[in-house]
């Protein structure tokens, strides 16, 4: 029997909503076809939106969409993505299959979308092959309310109020595809860019590490923590990026055949995530010890390698239990590193590597991971409070993994994994000091290698758990490779 000491007393960081985020790039079928489909399409759309993809995602409440890249930001010119669409300029996605980009979905596209999901828009500018000029250009297209002749153009172009633009990224990966930059040398790009990006009320992310690249970390916190003129702050947010695969990137393993011996090895990358969140936090807290700045997981996920018969270029893969399960344990991680950790993306949203909606011409499938947010929106937004497990460990990990929230109401709520390949687990689940009015569970579970299909779209679906409420807390049985979120209404709750 393992136990789970759940401390409501002990209430921790906030954890805001918009770690529960998503990443949408112009690669393979993740916009067109998965997004867009243009307004004469048969799909049904709202200005060349789908309908049903836009439903899933008010359902999990997707809190932040980053856009346009990724890789793509690098060399993406922003004017070719306005006006008329039949007269906006073509060009060639060289970061991704060489294929060609019409540029039908642009800023107004995009911020329609956004409008549509209600989330907030996360804009990554092009520093890699941009100029500052570009840059602001947007930044007064976007937000300005002068009269000017971007702001003109904007109005002609449909929009006559600025866009409620809150989250600005000043390049992407610019130690690699983004320039392949020194960290010194980004340094002083970013205070640059960042001198012009005008309104104080941005929220400007700077390009973070490559996974445990804490050189770069140490480098730009030194060089950005130093004001700039009138003691003004130059950066709000640092970005790192961690992708999971087997066998690691240059290799990456089979999205649907594998064994428990490659199970247990990606959801041993998958805790390596812990690792670089408290060291690249660790390294924040020297140079900005009241945690003003935020670390923003823009990029994450699972990379397996393309599914056959797809273009490899486009990145789509199929999605099991075994990803669900990671995704899980990584946003646990997350709420448990709420203190520094204030955003998260997941790469990608539609039809490219973890997604969590794939497309097929009018139909669509939620994935296994698609369900784990399902499972995990009640995090948004709550108070992180203490919990500690007391469990056996298998292959150098505990076989259970947990996180714990409070809402605003008092309800408490505790998303909990088996990791274990083929073997339940009993769990207790004990409170301190405090009386239980209620409790109930939804369950995710399956094998491993499980995933849904346009033909058995609910194969794997959320299910109700049965639950036993105990003197001192709730019993559950875990059932392996599983994801299971339980709600306690103590007693005297709102």
């Amino acid at each position: 029997m393992s136990r789970l000491i759940i401390n409501p007393l002990n209430k921790k960081s906030k954890i805001n909503k918009e770690v529960y985020g998503h990443f949408s790039e112009h690669l393979g079928r993740g916009i067109y076809e998965g997004i867009f489909v243009g307004k004469t399409s048969d799909i049904p759309n709202v200005n060349g939106i789908r309908r049903d993809v836009v439903k899933a995602l008010k359902h999990i409440k997707v809190p932040v969409l980053r856009w346009p890249g990724g890789c793509f930001a690098d060399t993406y010119q922003w004017q070719d993505g306005i006006g008329s669409p039949d007269k906006r300029k073509r060009m060639i996605n060289t970061n991704w299959g060489g294929v060609v980009e019409d540029n039908s979905f642009g800023t107004h596209e995009f911020l329609d979308l956004c409008q549509q999901v209600g989330c907030e828009p996360y804009i990554t500018a092009n520093m890699g092959t941009g100029s500052v000029r570009e840059m602001t250009d947007w930044l007064e297209y976007l937000t300005s309310d002068a009269d000017t002749p971007l702001t003109q153009r904007r109005k002609e172009n449909g929009r006559e109020k600025p866009f409620p633009v809150k989250y600005w990224g000043i390049g992407n990966e610019n130690w690699g595809g983004g320039g392949n930059m020194l960290a010194q040398q980004y340094a002083y790009e970013y205070r640059k860019y960042s001198a012009f990006c005008g309104p104080s009320r941005l929220y400007r992310i700077a390009c973070g590490a490559n996974e445990d690249d804490y050189q770069w970390t140490d480098t730009l916190m030194k060089l950005l923590t130093i004001p700039a003129a009138f003691h003004t702050e130059v950066f709000e947010g640092l970005s790192m990026h961690y992708y999971t695969a087997v066998g690691g990137l240059q290799q990456k393993g089979h999205a649907t055949e594998f064994g428990a011996d490659e199970y247990y090895e990606l959801l041993k990358r998958t805790m390596y995530m812990d690792e670089l969140l408290t060291r690249h936090s660790t390294i924040m807290d020297v140079y900005d010890p009241d945690r003003r700045i935020g670390l923003v997981v823009d990029e994450w996920g699972i990379w397996h390698k393309a599914m056959e018969g797809e273009n490899p270029a486009f990145l789509y893969q199929q999605n099991t239990m075994r990803d669900a399960v990671s995704a899980a344990v990584t946003l646990n991680l997350f709420n448990r590193h709420s203190e520094r950790v204030v955003m998260a993306n997941l790469a990608q949203m539609v039809n490219v590597l973890q997604s969590l909606i794939l497309t097929q011409d009018d139909k669509i499938v939620r994935t296994p991971t698609y369900h784990v947010f399902d499972l995990y929106k009640v995090h948004q937004e709550s108070t992180l409070i203490d919990s500690f497990i007391e469990t056996s460990e298998i292959e150098g990990m505990k076989a259970i993994h947990e996180s714990a929230s409070m809402d605003e109401k008092g309800n408490i709520n505790i998303t909990v994994c088996n990791l274990d390949y083929d073997r339940s687990r009993d769990l207790d689940v004990l409170l301190v000091e405090t009386g239980i009015e209620a409790a109930e569970a939804q369950l995710l579970q399956g094998r491993p290698q499980e995933y849904n299909t346009f033909a058995a779209p609910d194969n794997l679906k959320l299910q109700k758990m049965e639950t036993v409420i105990t003197e001192r807390g709730v019993r559950l049985m875990l059932p392996p490779c599983s994801v299971t979120r339980l709600t306690v209404i103590p007693k005297g709750a709102k």
